[in-house]
C-alpha cells in the first residue's frame, strides 16, 4: 500500500475519533479531557486492537490492517456503511459483501449493545453469523464472533459439528434445529433472489446433513422471535433464559438479548459471570 494511502487512511481515523463523545460508545467521559472526542487508546481497546499498532495506524504507518481489524473500527467509530467501504478502499482491501464475519454492524444496533450491560446480548446476521458481543455474552458463550468463512454461520455449525451442540441440553437439540432451519427459510425468503450467500450456505447443508434435509422438506416457515434457551455453562451450570430479538428495518441483522427467567436462580448465575476469575465458556475450535 503506498504511503499517501497510509496516509490518508490514518487521517480518516483521525476525524472519525475525534467526532465521537465517550458517552456515545459507553464510555465514562472523565473531568479531563485534552482531546477532541475519543482518545487512541479507547479506540483501540473497543477495537480489541493494542496502542500501539492503532497509534501507527494513525500516523499512516504500520502494516495493512486486516478485514477483521477494518471492521473492528469500524464498529469502535460507529461508521456508517458508506463510511465503512470507505474505510476498505483507503486500506486496499475489498468491501465486504453485506453478510459474513466482517459484515457491518449498524449503527442504531451497535448503540443499544452498548447500553446493555447486565444482559447477555449480541448482533449476529440474518443467518446467525455473530458480528459482535457485550462482554456478558461472551462470559456465556465463548467468543461466537472468532469462526470465519462458511463456519461463521451458526445453523451452519449447528448441523455439521457436534461441539456446536454441547451447551445445549440433549432434550432441547431438535426443537432448536427446527427453529433454526424455520428461521433460516423465512431469510431465505427475504433475501433477493439469486442471492449467492444464501443460497450456498443451503446446498451445503444439504450436502453435509440429513437431519438439514429432512427439515427443508417439511417447507416449515417462522422467524424466531421469542424463545426460551437453555444454556449449560462448564463454571456455573444450567442458565435458563429468554431469547428476544430485535430486527433491523431491513432485516438483515438482529439484536439478540437473553434475560433471566424468574425463579431460576439463572440472575445469581449470571452476576457470578462477571466476578474475577470465573471461567467463561470457550468458543468451538475455529474452522
Amino acid at each position: 500500500m503506498s504511503n499517501t494511502r497510509y496516509a490518508e487512511l490514518g487521517r480518516f481515523l483521525r476525524s472519525r475519533r475525534e467526532r465521537l463523545r465517550p458517552e456515545e460508545v459507553g464510555l465514562v467521559p472523565g473531568p479531563r479531557r485534552r482531546v477532541p472526542g475519543l482518545r487512541r487508546d479507547e479506540v483501540a481497546v473497543l477495537a480489541g486492537a493494542s496502542v500501539e499498532y492503532y497509534t501507527e495506524l494513525e500516523r499512516g504507518a504500520g502494516s495493512q490492517p486486516s478485514d477483521q481489524m477494518l471492521a473492528a473500527l469500524a464498529r469502535a467509530l460507529r461508521l456508517s456503511r458508506d463510511e465503512r467501504d470507505h474505510l476498505h478502499r483507503l486500506a486496499n482491501r475489498p468491501v465486504p459483501h453485506r453478510g459474513g464475519s466482517a459484515s457491518h454492524v449498524y449503527p442504531a444496533m451497535l448503540d443499544l449493545l452498548t447500553r446493555i450491560g447486565g444482559t447477555p446480548a449480541m448482533v449476529s446476521t440474518d443467518l446467525h453469523t455473530v458480528l459482535v458481543q457485550n462482554p456478558l455474552a461472551l462470559a456465556m458463550l465463548g467468543d461466537l464472533s472468532a469462526h470465519r468463512g462458511r463456519a461463521a454461520s451458526f445453523i451452519h455449525r449447528w448441523f455439521t459439528d457436534p461441539a456446536a451442540r454441547r451447551i445445549y441440553p440433549l432434550e432441547d437439540h431438535a426443537p432448536q434445529s427446527r427453529s433454526f432451519v424455520a428461521d433460516l427459510r423465512a431469510a431465505v425468503g427475504r433475501r433477493r433472489p439469486g442471492d449467492t450467500e444464501a443460497a450456498e450456505l443451503v446446498d451445503e447443508l444439504l450436502r453435509r446433513s440429513p437431519e438439514f434435509r429432512t427439515l427443508w422438506a417439511d417447507q416449515d416457515v417462522e422467524v424466531r422471535r421469542n424463545e426460551r434457551k437453555r444454556i449449560i455453562h462448564p463454571a456455573v451450570g444450567l442458565l435458563d433464559l429468554d431469547c428476544l430479538n430485535l430486527f433491523s428495518e431491513d432485516g438483515r441483522q438482529r439484536l439478540l438479548w437473553f434475560p433471566p427467567r424468574p425463579g431460576t436462580g439463572t440472575a445469581e448465575k449470571l452476576a457470578l459471570l462477571t466476578a474475577p476469575g470465573t471461567r467463561t465458556m470457550r468458543t468451538e475450535p475455529v474452522r
